[in-house]
Parts: structure tokens; C-alpha cells; sequence
């Protein structure tokens, strides 16, 4: 029973992180149809961002106050890769709209291009960012330890759902996004400014990538290609959950981490990751559109 509760916890932790870094690509990929390939160096980007909030601290504030670093390396995590999603929205992807296979190839220019520079800033090895102390340690519950770190990605995650659903459900701004993401073309004749939604909603994608990058650092070491080992399941989420969809994104991640977690635990790493891809291809066969699909009139289809 104690391993069968922890296979469930890595499979919510692991799901958790898959949740973070699909949600930000789930709203740029459902609204612009974008294929952004630099998503996952916006999440190196948010991870960098919080190793260097982390010398600061070290090198300004020093011992006293280094366990309070990561509480602001959140939100600069966020506003920095924000920054660099309006840099690359308004420079490259303004120029792709309707076009999928270009922009693919673009982003993919723009995501070589970043680990280049993050090569020639901090070097090709990776480099460790130490938790702070109150994120050490584990909770033991009936003998089962649950470490903090997976506890506050879980509770990071959550944060950022209902951050997200309270911005595009309670907020007029989110309502326009909602709109355009529906029907771009009645959206624009009722007067909503479609280009800057665009611009807002890559911006809103590429500051959760920020934030799943800081999240990461939390798992493990950081370097310049952090983010390609998390792209394929980014889009897999996105996918499996329904494009451009809240509660799709959340529970293709959660499903993602479940399978991912109890397959490799049944069968190991390899065979495992491979299942669960055979898995998603198959439910994609029957579900093309995935779990939770936009629904839409068949007019709206056509036109």
C-alpha cells in the first residue's frame, strides 16, 4: 500500500511539472496556432533567471536572508521570460500567423539561437541552484516521506492554474482571449484588437514557461538544453488535453504523469516512455481532437 501512495505522488509531482510546462504552450499553441519550438528555452530562461537571483542573494543579501531568494525568483522567473516572449512575439512571430510550418522553422532558428547564447553566458556545463533550507527535507506520513520540494511544485502548479482561470474567466482581458481563441474573425469585427491579444497571450504562455523553468530547479541541475528534454511532452500535454483548453492542459498533464510514473515503475524508463506514447497515438486515433476539444458550431467549422 506505502508503495502503491508513493507511485501516486510521483505521478501528481511528475504530472504537476508536465502541467507547468504545457500550460503556457497550451495557451499560445490554442489561440495563435503556433508551433513555438522555443518554448522549452523560455523555460531554460526562467530557470537561469533564478540562478541568477541566487548569486544576488548570495553575493548582496548573504546568509541571513538566502532562504527567501526562490520566493522572488518566481516572479522575476515570470516577468523575465515575459520580456523575451514580447521580444520574439513582436520581431518574428507577428509575421507567421497562418503559418504553421514556417513558424516551426523559425522558432526552432530562435531556440538554437538562445542556448547558443546561454552557452556563451554561463558556459556549456551544467551549473546546480541550491533549494533553500525550508524546501530540504521531507514529510513523513505513515511512513511514506513526501519531499517538500515535489510539495511546493504541486502547490506552484495549483497556484498557476487558478491564476490562469481567475485571469481568462473573471477579467475582461481574458474574456477577449477566450473570444478570439473561438472565432478570430467575429472577435475582430466586434472590435476587439485581435494583434494585441495576440501579443498578450504569447507574452502570458512565455511567463509560465519562466515559471515551470524556475519550478525545474527545484529537480535537478540547469543548463542550456533544459528545456529540450521537456518539449516533446509539452506538446504531447497540449495535445492529449485539448488544444487551447484550461482543464485539457490540466488533466493531460496530470494523466501524462501517471502513466509516465507507473510504467516506468512496472516495465523501466525506456520500455515505459515508449508505452505511453504507443498510448496517446492510440487514444488520439479514437479522440482526435483529445479529452476536452473547444466546442464549436459546425458553421464555424466550415467557414
Amino acid at each position: 500500500m506505502s508503495t502503491i501512495i508513493l507511485q501516486i505522488f510521483n505521478g501528481f509531482s511528475v504530472g504537476s511539472i508536465l502541467l507547468l510546462i504545457g500550460l503556457g504552450l497550451s495557451i499560445t499553441f490554442g489561440l495563435m496556432k503556433i508551433i513555438n519550438m522555443a518554448h522549452g528555452e523560455l523555460i531554460m530562461i526562467g530557470a537561469y533567471s533564478t540562478y541568477m537571483v541566487q548569486i544576488l542573494f548570495k553575493n548582496l543579501a548573504g546568509g541571513k536572508f538566502f532562504s527567501l531568494y526562490f520566493i522572488l525568483a518566481l516572479p522575476i522567473s515570470f516577468l523575465i521570460a515575459m520580456a523575451f516572449g514580447i521580444l520574439i512575439e513582436g520581431i518574428v512571430i507577428k509575421h507567421l500567423y497562418g503559418r504553421p510550418a514556417d513558424s516551426l522553422l523559425a522558432t526552432w532558428g530562435i531556440s538554437i539561437i538562445l542556448q547558443q547564447l546561454a552557452r556563451s553566458i554561463f558556459g556549456a556545463p551544467n551549473v546546480d541552484v541550491q533549494s533553500p533550507q525550508w524546501l530540504k527535507g521531507n514529510i513523513k506520513l505513515g511512513g511514506i516521506a513526501f519531499p517538500y520540494s515535489r510539495l511546493f511544485i504541486i502547490f506552484i502548479a495549483g497556484i498557476c492554474i487558478v491564476c490562469v482561470y481567475l485571469y481568462l474567466y473573471k477579467t475582461r482581458t481574458g474574456r477577449n482571449i477566450r473570444a478570439v481563441m473561438q472565432n478570430r474573425n467575429m472577435a475582430s469585427c466586434l472590435g476587439i484588437p485581435t494583434r494585441k491579444i495576440d501579443a498578450y497571450t504569447f507574452a502570458l504562455g512565455s511567463g509560465l514557461a519562466g515559471i515551470a523553468g524556475c519550478a525545474l530547479t527545484l529537480i535537478g541541475p540547469i543548463g542550456p538544453s533544459i528545456g529540450t528534454g521537456y518539449i516533446v511532452d509539452a506538446f504531447m500535454v497540449v495535445v492529449l488535453g485539448g488544444v487551447g483548453r484550461l482543464v485539457g492542459a490540466v488533466a493531460g498533464g496530470l494523466v501524462m504523469g501517471m502513466f509516465s510514473t507507473w510504467s516506468e515503475f512496472l516495465i523501466g524508463t525506456s520500455l515505459g516512455r515508449g508505452v505511453v506514447f504507443l498510448l496517446i497515438i492510440i487514444f488520439l486515433q479514437w479522440k482526435s481532437k483529445g479529452m476536452f476539444p473547444i466546442s464549436t458550431r459546425a458553421l464555424d467549422e466550415e467557414v
